[in-house]
């Protein structure tokens, strides 16, 4: 697609990182640079020269037969002279700026008719400096931003300057009392103009206050080379390029612009923020090696779930201790379908919620995580939430605000309502007999605790009722180990992990569990069936465990009382 050389005496030349750029107005329209610009009405097919030579021309930098004996350049990457960036305006499709390798600033305000080369007349910038970025306003068309670097001749200092009115006038927007590391690159957001990013040797800036002043970005962004700026409009996203570290994407910049819109200056203690669409995304693993033996590495991408935004005005006060944001998920209905409780750290906080409903309590869930099994334990996830929009309410001690989340179906897959829906019906009919599971091991549990506390206690007494306490803790603990194996199953006494194979309550009604979800359909006779098969086993379980309890445990607990000890749960 590059420009051939049209005329038989002017050879072309073209930088190694040759400028490109499409015209904001027109995307059949392209623009490329070698020392002259050239222009593409069709994509590329064919190709116009515009310009004059808008480089120095100097040719002693041309020069190449002079090398001092090695292999001459045979890639381009020694071609000097030569355009370095290219931006044509958004607001007039007249106004093209360009800058060059060798210092060369220029402007055209008719479309490349004429031209103005602004070497030497900014103030502050170092005649003969790299000029390898500039953008052209999306909000003015007389505005500007120009990025210069002169590190090659031992100045590290960093040169961002701004011009509103074609050039007449210029500011320094970034030096070394802003940012460290020579200039790289700027980008000020199209949506919100006081908010602007820039990159440098040493990392990714931002400002919000319109280029007052920057800060470092430098939360999970190191401090590297950071060499273009873009933004994914439609999701909001900051796409970062470096220098030899990858493509980096900062999601979801709304909050940034919110606050770039007070200049920085949030006047509120404690904020949440807008937020994008959440696909409820179906994942596999990516085809073509196997993910066990770690043979390709992949950088993480960004947590699966719907974002939320907020934020905690930092606090003078180091004594106030930090508290958690307490977060309520609120359906169409305006009922509760989720309730989480997240840290707050001073600043911006983002958190992930799943798109899942709250759950229940499962048997052997173990206390956390997406089973939930120990009583008390945090509330354990649910079910996925049905796509649409849910009421996210957000409270930090006195203060609360609150957002909305819209969850959207996988385009790929379609809207799977009516399977959801069958799937959480049948799900709450085996919900009915995990209940009465989980209140049976519950008392087991509580069974098992208090003999330990009982044993513990006598330990080193003597006599004929701590003997006889003795034995009854022993028979009870048995029987509280019977009945768990006989729920559970046996476990591996010998060396080794694992258990022998065998029909369980458990194992049972976690089959039940697992057939109702992990296929994408909508469950039928088959897993009806299992949910019979485990209703019946635990309706067993259950009574062997309130014969135990009305039983032995019953008498233990008169036996312990009898002797004023209380280790038992009210």
């Amino acid at each position: 697609m590059k420009p051939p050389q049209m005329d038989e005496k002017t050879m072309l030349r073209f930088n190694w990182n040759a400028a490109m750029a499409q015209d904001p107005t027109n995307n059949s329209t392209i623009y490329y640079g070698s020392q002259f610009l050239h222009k593409s009405t069709n994509k590329g097919a064919s190709w116009e020269t515009i310009s004059p030579d808008l480089t120095t021309n100097d040719s002693a930098k041309i020069d190449q037969t002079n090398n001092g004996g090695i292999s001459i350049d045979i890639t381009g990457a020694e071609n000097y002279c030569t355009i370095l960036t290219i931006a044509p305006s958004s607001k007039d499709k007249n106004v093209i700026w360009i800058g060059t390798d060798d210092g060369n600033l220029q402007l055209t305000r008719d479309g490349g008719k004429t031209w103005t080369n602004f070497r030497g007349k900014i103030p502050g910038l170092p005649v003969g400096a790299w000029i390898p970025q500039v953008q052209a306003s999306r909000y003015n068309a007389g505005e500007a931003f120009v990025v210069a670097n002169d590190y090659r001749r031992g100045d590290f200092k960093p040169y961002i300057f701004r011009t509103n009115d074609y050039g007449k006038t210029w500011t320094r927007l970034a030096d070394e009392k802003k940012v460290i590391g020579y200039a790289l690159c700027v980008l000020q957001d199209p949506t919100e103009p006081n908010l602007i990013f820039a990159g440098t040797e040493q990392g990714l800036w931002v400002s919000l206050d319109n280029g007052a002043s920057f800060q470092q970005w430098k939360n999970g962004y190191p401090s590297v080379s950071t060499y273009d700026l873009t933004i994914q409009e439609r999701e909001a996203d900051l796409v970062i390029a470096t220098f030899g570290r990858a493509l980096w994407v900062l999601d979801d910049i709304r909050p940034l612009r919110k606050l770039a819109s007070a200049k920085g200056d949030w006047n509120k203690s404690f904020a949440s923020f807008p937020n994008g669409n959440t696909i409820q995304a179906s994942y596999k693993n990516a085809p073509g090696y196997e993910w066990s033996t770690w043979g390709i590495w992949d950088a993480p991408n960004r947590p699966a779930g719907a974002a939320i935004s907020y934020y905690l005005k930092p606090s003078t006060d180091t004594t106030k201790k930090k508290d958690s944001v307490m977060v309520k998920i609120y359906n169409d209905k305006n009922e509760i379908v989720r309730n989480l409780k997240w840290s707050a750290d001073s600043g911006f906080n983002r958190k992930y919620w799943g798109m899942e409903e709250k759950g229940f309590r499962t048997p052997g869930g173990g206390g956390r995580g997406r089973r939930g099994g120990a009583a008390g334990a945090d509330e354990p996830a649910g079910q996925q939430a049905l796509p649409g929009t849910y009421k996210v309410v957000l409270k930090y001690q006195n203060n609360s605000d609150s957002t909305f989340v819209t969850l959207l179906d996988d385009p790929r897959i379609g809207n799977r309502n009516t399977i959801k829906e069958a799937q959480a019906s049948l799900r709450n009919e085996l919900k009915k007999s995990g209940d009465k599971l989980v209140e049976a091991m519950d008392l087991l549990t509580e069974a098992d605790n208090a003999t330990k506390k009982v044993e513990t206690y006598i330990k080193d007494m003597s006599g004929k009722e701590v003997d006889s306490l003795k034995k009854s803790t022993k028979k009870v603990q048995d029987e509280v180990k019977k009945l768990r194996e006989s729920i559970t199953g046996k476990p591996q006494t010998k060396q080794g992990y694992g258990q022998v194979p065998t029909i369980t309550v458990m194992n049972t009604y976690q089959q039940a569990s697992m057939s109702i979800s992990s296929k994408p359909i909508a469950p039928g006779a088959q897993e009806k069936r299992l949910v019979e098969n485990a209703a019946k086993l635990i309706e067993e379980a259950v009574k062997r465990v309130h014969a135990f309890k009305e039983g032995t445990w019953k008498s233990y607990q008169e036996l312990v009382t009898a002797t004023k000890l209380s280790p038992f749960e009210k």
